[in-house]
C-alpha cells in the first residue's frame, strides 16, 4: 500500500475528547484509570475467578530478534535473508492474533499458549532460520551459528522487566546526550532520567470509563504515562571541544500535509509490503515505499523547500486512542495489526543537522541508510533505544520509557538524535546498525569511524492533554514508548551536501 489517505480532524473535535479523558488534577497526579486495559493485558485487572499472577502472563509475545544476531550476511544473500527476517514479523504478529483471541482461555490453561500458539510459531520460525541458513552459506561457504537457538518465543507480562532500565534514554552507543539539544530550547536525549516515573503504577480503577470512550487495542496502560511536572531537569549541554563544529543547516520538509503513509520499511525490509506492520509518516521523498530503489529515490518528487534535498525521512505515526476509526481500520499496519485511532498531524518537524563537539564533520554518502531507536525496545531491551519525549516549554525534562501527559497550552514533541558517525566505506549494514555509531561520552567517534553531520528530529503535536494517543508499533510490542524510532535516507546531492557541511563546520545557521 503505498499511500494511505484520511479525514482531518477538527480542534474542537479534539477538545470535546480532552474534556471526556482529561486525566490531570490540579496537583498534577495521575488518576487510576487505565483507557486501554483489555481482557489479559498487563494493566487491566484479572478476570473473574483469576488472581493477579495468571493474569500477568498474559500480556505478549517476545521472541528473539534475528535480525540483531545476524550483523554479517554477504551481499548475495541479503534479499533473501531480508525476506526471511520480514516473513518472521509477519509469523509473530499472526500468533499474536491468535493469542491475543485466547488471551481468557490461557490464563485458565497455560498448556494452550504452548499448543496453540508457541508450538506453531516456533515450527515456522526454525523453518524460516533454516532457509536465512542456507542462503547465507550458498553465499560464503559458511552457516551462522547459533541460528536454532533464535526459534523459540516466550510470553511475558508487560510489566516484566527484560533488560530496560528505568527511564535509561541511552543508545547503547555512547551519544553525548545533549547532542540534539537546541541552543536555545535544552532539547536533548538522557541517559538515565526517571523522576516521577512511578506515577499511576499499577493503578487500574477506572478501566470502565475508558471502555465507554470506546478505548481498544493492545495497549498503552496509564502506567506509560507521568506528568512532565514531576519530572525533574534532567538535559546536560555537551561542552564544545576546540575545534568544535557548531554550525546548523535546517532543512524544511514540511509535516506530512498531504497524508503519505504506509507500512512499509524500505530499510530494514526492502521489497516486502508492509514490512513493518505500523503505520509510517513520511516526508521528504514521495517515491519512498518497500520496492523503492537508489535510482526511484533519485528520482522522486521532494516535499523539501530545497529542492536539492530529496532525502527520505520516516517514523511511526501517533493516533488519538479515542475509538475513532481512521480509513485504515481495515488495512495492512492499521487495524489488521493492531493499530488503531486518529492519526495526527504533526504541529511542526524540525529537522537539523548539527555538528560534532569534538571536532570537523565529513560529507555523508548519498544514499546512506540509518535507523536510530529500536521498533521492539519492549521485548528486546533499551541497548538501542533513542526515542525522547517531553512537552513544549519543559525540554530541558527528557523521558525515554514514559509518554508525557503536558499541562494545559502545552504540547508533545518526540524527538529523535540519529547516530552520528560512519564507517567511511558502507551505506548500509546486515543489521542496520554496525556502519554507523554514536559518539563516545568525550564526544569523539569510536575508532574506524568519522563524525558525520548529525540528524536531530524535533516533532510536535497538539493533542488533548492527558494519556490518550499513542505511537503505531509491531503489535506484540504494545505501543510503549520506548519502541519509538526514526529511519533517514540521504539524498541531497552533492552540491547541498556540501553546503550542509560547509555550515556545519564553519559555525553558521543555514537553510
Amino acid at each position: 500500500m503505498g499511500r494511505t489517505s484520511r479525514r482531518k480532524r477538527t480542534t474542537t473535535a479534539n477538545r470535546a475528547i480532552a474534556a471526556a479523558a482529561a486525566l490531570i488534577l490540579g496537583g498534577g497526579g495521575l488518576v487510576a484509570v487505565n483507557v486501554y486495559a483489555s481482557a489479559g493485558e498487563g494493566g487491566s485487572g484479572p478476570a473473574p475467578g483469576q488472581d493477579r499472577g495468571a493474569a500477568r502472563q498474559m500480556s505478549t509475545i517476545d521472541c528473539p530478534d534475528a535480525g540483531i544476531a545476524l550483523p554479517d550476511v554477504p551481499d548475495a544473500a541479503r534479499p533473501e535473508v531480508d525476506r526471511e527476517l520480514a516473513a518472521m514479523d509477519t509469523q509473530i504478529t499472526d500468533a499474536y492474533r491468535q493469542f491475543a483471541d485466547r488471551k481468557e482461555r490461557i490464563a485458565q490453561d497455560p498448556a494452550l499458549a504452548e499448543n496453540a500458539v508457541l508450538g506453531p510459531l516456533r515450527s515456522k520460525r526454525s523453518a524460516s532460520l533454516d532457509r536465512i541458513g542456507i542462503a547465507v552459506e550458498r553465499a560464503a561457504g559458511t552457516r551462522p551459528q547459533g541460528l536454532d537457538g533464535l526459534a523459540g518465543c516466550s510470553l511475558r507480562a508487560d510489566d516484566e522487566e527484560n533488560g530496560q532500565g528505568g527511564g535509561d534514554g541511552g543508545d547503547g552507543g555512547g551519544q553525548d546526550p545533549a547532542e540534539s539539544a537546541d541552543p536555545g530550547q535544552g532539547e536533548g536525549q538522557d541517559g538515565g532520567q526517571d523522576g516521577g516515573e512511578g506515577e499511576g503504577d499499577g493503578q487500574d480503577g477506572g478501566q470502565g470509563q475508558g471502555e465507554e470512550q470506546g478505548q481498544q487495542g493492545n495497549g498503552p496502560e496509564a502506567s506509560d504515562f507521568v506528568d512532565i511536572r514531576s519530572v525533574q531537569p534532567n538535559v546536560d549541554r555537551p561542552r564544545n571541544r576546540r575545534g568544535a563544529s557548531r554550525g546548523t543547516f535546517t532543512t524544511d520538509c514540511g509535516r506530512n500535509e498531504n497524508g503519505k503513509f504506509n507500512p512499509d520499511n524500505v530499510i530494514a525490509a526492502p521489497g516486502v509490503s508492509n514490512g513493518a506492520h505500523h503505520m509510517h509518516d513520511y516526508v521528504g521523498n514521495q517515491a519512498t515505499n518497500a520496492f523503492a530503489g537508489d535510482d526511484d529515490l533519485a528520482g522522486g518528487e521532494t516535499t523539501c523547500r530545497n529542492q536539492g534535498d530529496r532525502s527520505t525521512y520516516y517514523w511511526p505515526v501517533l493516533r488519538l486512542q479515542n475509538g475513532e476509526d481512521e480509513n485504515d481500520v481495515d488495512a495492512d499496519g492499521g487495524g489488521k495489526d493492531q493499530n488503531t485511532g486518529e492519526i495526527q498531524t504533526p504541529s511542526q518537524v524540525t529537522l537539523r543537522f548539527v555538528g560534532s563537539p569534538a571536532g570537523k564533520v565529513t560529507a555523508m554518502p548519498r544514499f546512506l541508510r540509518i535507523i536510530t531507536g529500536d521498533a521492539k525496545s519492549f521485548t528486546n531491551g533499551d541497548a538501542n533505544a533513542n526515542a525522547s519525549w517531553s512537552c513544549t516549554g519543559f525540554e530541558n525534562r527528557q523521558l525515554a520509557d514514559k509518554y508525557p501527559i503536558c499541562p494545559e497550552g502545552s504540547q508533545v514533541v518526540r524527538s529523535f538524535a540519529f547516530q552520528s558517525c560512519w564507517d567511511g566505506q558502507n551505506t548500509d549494514s546486515a543489521n542496520h546498525r554496525t556502519h554507523v555509531a554514536f559518539a563516545q561520552d568525550d564526544g569523539r567517534c569510536p575508532a574506524g569511524f568519522r563524525a558525520v553531520p548529525q540528524l536531530v528530529q524535533r516533532i510536535v503535536y497538539d493533542v488533548p492533554p492527558g494519556p490518550g494517543f499513542a505511537v503505531d508499533s509491531f503489535p506484540e510490542q504494545l505501543h510503549k514508548p520506548g519502541t519509538d524510532h526514526g529511519d533517514f535516507i540521504n539524498v541531497f546531492d552533492d552540491r547541498l551536501m556540501k553546503k550542509v557541511v560547509s555550515c556545519v563546520n564553519g559555525g553558521r545557521k543555514c537553510r
